[in-house]
This record gives C-alpha cells, structure tokens and sequence, in this order.
C-alpha cells in the first residue's frame, strides 16, 4: 500500500504491494512439493536470469559434454587393456588355485618295484634326460603340486609327457610355466622368502646349472635288499596291524600308542624314495579316508611332531601331494595348546581332540630333547603356511634355552621346568637320552634358515668344545674315542646308542664349512659306533655299553649289562654311516652298513612278516624277541639304509634337504 510523499526532510520508505491469487494463498492449495510445481519455479528462475548469465551457463555445460567425449575416447582403449587383463588373471588364477603357498621341491613319483629281481631295475630312481632349459632347482623352487590324475604316473608315461610339453614349449613361447617334470610344473623367477605374517609369495628359482643334471644310477643290489627288506616289513603291518601304530609280529597284532597309525605315516617318504608306488598310493588312501585327528587322545609333543608332522610334511614335499600339507596343518593347530604354559617351554603332552595340554603326572618337567627338537618341522610349518604362530612358539623355546643358566660350557642339563622355565636335575649332562636332539638341531636350524641364525651357530660349536673338554674318552685295547656322561664331576663311561647320531651331525657341519677338526672327531666316533655292533655276539649294537678304560686281559673294549643288551632296530649308526659315505665316499662305510643289514635279517626278521627288537645281543642262538616293530625301522633305519647303498648324491640331496631327527627330509630355505 502506497502512503503519499513523505514530508519534507524525514526518511524515504519504499513499499512493494504482493497479491496472492487464491491458488497460491496459504492455506488453499499453497506449496506442495509437486513435480509440476518444481518444473515451473525452475522455470521462473532461468527465466528470471538475464541472457548474460543465460549464455555463460548454457557456455559451461557445452565445454563440460565436449571434454567428456574426449576422455571418454582416450581412456577407452585403456579400459578394454585393463579388464582383459584381469580376465586373463582370473584364468591363470583358475589354473594355479595354490600359488601363493611355498609348494615343495617334488621327487619323482614311485615306480612299481616287483618282487622279481629281473624287474628291479624299473625301481631306478632315474632322472630327467638333459633338457636345455631345465635345471635341477633346489628346495626354493616353486613348484605346483600336481593334479591327483597325474601325480603317480609311471616313468614311461611320465617322460613322454615331458618330451611333448617341451615340444609345445617350443611352439608357444610366451607360456610362463617351463615343463612337466615328472608331474610337476617348474614356474621360473620365484625365491624362497623366510616365513612372514602374510601369506607366503611364490619362489624364485635358484641359479642351478643345466650341467648338474647327471646321467641316470641304477639301483643295485644292496639297494634291493633294503626294498625286500621294507617289504616283508610292510607285509607283516599290512596283514596284522594296518592303520595302527605298531606291529606285533610274533603274535601277528598291533599295539597302539596315540591311534594315529604311526608306521604308515612314519614310512611315507621311505615308499616314495624306494619307489614302491603300490604301497605308497594304499598309504595315502588310508591317510585320505582313515586319519583322523579330532579324538580325545594325548599325545606326546616332540614324538608326534616327529613322527607324524615330519613325515606329513616331509611327503607334501617329496610328492607335491596337497593332501599331505592339509593334513600337516591339522595336527600342527591340535599341537599348539602345547605352548601355552607360564614360560612358553612346552608342556609334554597334549589332548589333541580337546585342545588342552599337561605335563607328565609325575612331574612339571619336559625333558631338554623334546621341548628342543620340534623347531625344523614348525618352521617348515610356517613357511609353507605364511602363519607366524609355529615358528614363533618354537622360536622363543630356542632363544629362552640361548641365554638360560646352568650350562656347562654349552652342554645342557636333561629337564627344563615348564612353569618356571629353568634347567632342573643340574650338573647331569649326557648326549643321550633326553638331551641328544638338541645338539643335533641347533646345527640343523642354521642350516635350515640358510646359515643366518648365528645364535643357533654359536650354541653348536660351543657345545661340541664342551663335548670336547668334558666327555670324550678313549677305551681299552683298542682306544676307541667315545662319547661318557658327566654327573656332578664325575666322569661314566656309559654310552648310549643314541648317541651314534653325533658323526653323522660332525660331518654334516664340516661340510657346511665348521672346522675341519669336527670331521676328523666324525671319523674317530663311526668307528666305536661300528665296533658298537661288531664286537658284539649277534652284530647287533645293544641299547646302552659301557667301555673299559683299562686294559683287562680277555675283555673287549665294549661291555654290556643285563638291562642294555637290548636292540630295538635303531637307525643312528646307520644314519652317521650314510653322512660319512656321502661326504666322504669311503666304501666301508657302506660295507659296515651291509653287515649290520644282514644282521638284522638274520636275528631280527619274522618268517610270516615283520622285523622284531630283541632282548639279547648276546645270544645269537635265542635273541628272544620282544615282539614289537618300532615305526622307525620302516621311517628311518630302512631308509638310511637305502640311502647309505645309493651312490646318488642327488638322491636326497644334503646341499637341498635337511633331515629331521625322524629321518623326514625337509628343504633347506636357502641353498647353500
């Protein structure tokens, strides 16, 4: 409303006047959100615009379409690039599922081995012909494991397999796989990482000439003893106690210590390194359908990490079997409970259905051995899992031993106290039972880790000094050097058996550049291991001897007590000798070995299947058999055996695997 023109010298007041149509007046139809009503105050709006500002902005959204259609045409090309190339991945994805695991090193797949002697050269463990672009990796090689078709060909099939695919090879050279080597793929620029918390990257290959590959070695006829040997040992477990720990063979049954069929799983990698292919495919079937970890039974620790873990893993490598890795991961996650203790040393026994863990029930104590001789085989674990929490465990075991008290000049005392974590039992130190191992895998861990490890170097050759000072001692007439115990100053000439795995160990550390005097100590030891067996009635070494320092008219260096004459078909001089002919090419190491075979079958060997221990070395007319096959004469003294009469270097080679103290070779991280 317009009031007239204000008066003389007071303020102007504009007014604008407003009027509503009915339409548009509150309350009778006023806004409400329509689209009808938004398309016609957007309208006003640019109307209400002036052609200035209508042309600048009718200006921008040209500029905007124009270079929309020029990226749009440029990054084109880009995009189509893109996505084939992820469509190519998830095909290479599709084809190799395990990648990112660190795959092993496969073996060639067993042979069929016939009884007949005519046919046991197809058992040969022949390698390769030369191929220009093939190379004999080591353990750091990624290698795929093999689909389940194909993975136990015979050699004849196997090999042309190899000549065809190197004949595509030739006509598709942008394939990034090389070849089938004996159903395995070799996939080159990859290498060997120690374990992470992420998920292992695939391996490079190492710099392994073509010029290693070496002209087939026949098997010879002390290798086909062995094989005859392990089978009428697999025959007796076979018919009377298959899928169970041990045999019985006198009485033709088992006896059962975890259910766990310990032989089979402990003989393994001895069928495929013997190349009884019929044997290992039932072993693996029973493994497949019949083992089974989810039962309410302890087990002891160190024993099934051994055993079972080791000769799992062990296989997955020599086979490239997947089956054989998953199956490791099971009891590798059922033995973990193990470690949760106050001191994170390992109680000794764990229920592996519940997931709880103990001590023995007379006492708190592991033993030194035990806590100290699962590290290669949780490593490994770790390595080929890409989860941290094995080799932790095990690790923080080797650095709380490393720096604890009450050694005597690196030898350790035999227990450990779970709950406070020092030695206990002090002043007793032996290299046998109880605390051998841990010597034994101090040296083999910095081998295993590819010499890096100094802590573990450092308490190895400390405690072979101590060895040195403390314990060595020669016996009368013959002055054979051997290896005492030492019990609170007080020197024993006691020397157990087990204690034969020092000059396999010696030798094994000169050859990986220890001092030259450690060979030269391997040397002196094989020999009282030997005279162990030969100086003995049957040739059979018992359990534990004792040696005479004094000379007595009419007594033997080795003297044996009624509780040692024992033998429960032990590996450790076998294993030593094998070290000692391997490094050293010495043929009466494999003589000493051919005698002590021959022994065995001739007071050990049940008619109807099977090998027993015996009571009595002393008597060959009545060993009196104790009617029981230990799971390491197939896991360990066969397969040594076999080894030690094989003049393959490359047959387990000891520059690419490192052997557990069950006798299951792992591959060593990085090549020496």
């Amino acid at each position: 409303m317009y009031s007239g023109p204000a008066a003389a010298g007071s303020p102007r007041r504009d007014f604008i006047s407003v009027t509503l149509g009915p339409e548009e007046a509150v309350g009778v139809g006023g806004y409400n959100n329509s689209k009808a009503w938004r398309r016609r105050s957007c309208w006003r709006k640019w109307k209400q615009l002036s052609r200035l500002q209508r042309s600048v902005i009718l200006f921008l959204f040209a500029f905007l379409a124009v270079c929309g259609a020029i990226s749009y045409t440029s990054m084109g090309e880009t995009w189509k690039s893109v996505t084939n190339k992820s469509l190519d991945d998830q095909r290479t994805e599709q084809q190799i599922p395990r990648l990112k695991l660190a795959n092993p090193v496969v073996l060639p797949a067993p042979q069929k081995a016939d009884a007949n002697h005519g046919d046991y050269p197809e058992l040969s463990l022949q390698k390769p012909p030369k191929l220009p672009h093939v190379r004999r990796g080591p353990s750091n090689l990624q290698i795929k494991a093999p689909r389940r078709d194909t993975r136990l060909k015979t050699r004849h099939d196997t090999m042309r397999a190899v000549e065809e695919l190197v004949e595509a090879h030739k006509v598709e050279k942008t394939e990034k796989s090389i070849i089938s080597w004996r159903g395995a793929v070799i996939e080159p620029d990859q290498s060997t990482e120690p374990p992470s918390s992420k998920i292992m990257e695939p391996e490079k290959p190492s710099s392994v000439e073509a010029e290693d590959q070496k002209e087939p070695v026949p098997i010879n006829e002390r290798q086909l003893a062995v094989i005859e040997a392990f089978r009428h040992a697999w025959k007796g477990y076979k018919d009377f106690a298959w899928g169970h720990d041990e045999l019985k063979p006198l009485s033709k049954s088992y006896s059962e210590w975890f259910g766990l069929g310990l032989t089979l799983i402990d003989a393994l990698d001895t069928m495929w390194i013997l190349g009884l292919k019929e044997e290992f495919d039932e072993a693996r079937k029973w493994v497949a359908n019949d083992l089974v970890f989810d039962k309410n039974v302890d087990v002891n620790l160190f024993e099934s990490t051994i055993r079972i873990l080791g000769g799992l893993l062990s296989t997955y490598h020599l086979s490239g079997d997947s089956l054989f890795l998953e199956k490791a991961k099971d009891i590798g996650n059922r033995l973990m409970p193990a470690f949760k203790t106050p001191s994170k040393i390992p109680y000794s026994d764990v229920n592996i259905g519940r997931g709880t863990a103990h001590p023995p029930r007379w006492t708190s104590d592991s033993t030194v051995a035990e806590v100290t001789s699962i590290q290669l085989e949780f490593r490994e674990l770790s390595r080929l899992t890409g989860d941290e929490k094995f080799r932790k465990a095990v690790d923080e075991v080797m650095k709380h031993v490393h720096i604890l008290s009450g050694k005597n000049d690196g030898l350790v005392p035999m227990f450990i106290n779970t709950n406070s974590g020092q030695f206990t039992h002090l002043g007793v130190y032996t290299l046998g039972a109880r605390a051998d191992s841990y010597y034994e895998y101090l040296l083999k861990q910095w081998i295993q880790g590819g010499k890096k490890e100094n802590e573990l170097l450092e308490d190895y050759v400390r405690a072979i000094e101590g060895v040195k000072k403390h314990l060595l001692q020669r016996s009368e007439p013959k002055k054979l050097t051997f290896v005492g115990e030492l019990a609170h100053g007080h020197f024993s000439a006691k020397m157990d058996h087990l204690v034969c795995f020092l000059p396999g160990t010696l030798a094994l550390g000169a050859h990986n550049g220890l001092a030259a005097d450690h060979m030269k100590l391997a040397e002196t030891l094989i020999e009282t291991c030997y005279q162990m067996y030969a100086q003995v009635e049957t040739g059979l070494s018992p359990e534990i001897v004792h040696f005479n320092l004094h000379a007595q008219k009419g007594h033997k260096d080795v003297e044996i007590k009624p509780a040692d004459r024992h033998n429960l078909l032990r590996p450790e001089t076998v294993e030593s000798l094998f070290y000692m002919y391997r490094f050293t090419g010495d043929k009466k190491y494999q003589d000493w070995g051919w005698e002590i075979l021959q022994n065995f079958n001739r007071y050990t060997r049940v008619p109807t299947g099977g090998y027993t221990s015996i009571n009595n070395v002393q008597n060959p007319s009545n060993p009196e058999p104790r009617d029981k096959m230990e799971s390491f004469f197939l896991g360990e003294t066969l397969k040594y055996m076999f080894l030690l009469f094989s003049d393959d270097i490359d047959l387990i080679n000891l520059d690419r695997y490192i052997f557990n103290t069950e006798a299951h070779p792992l591959p060593i991280w990085v090549p020496a």
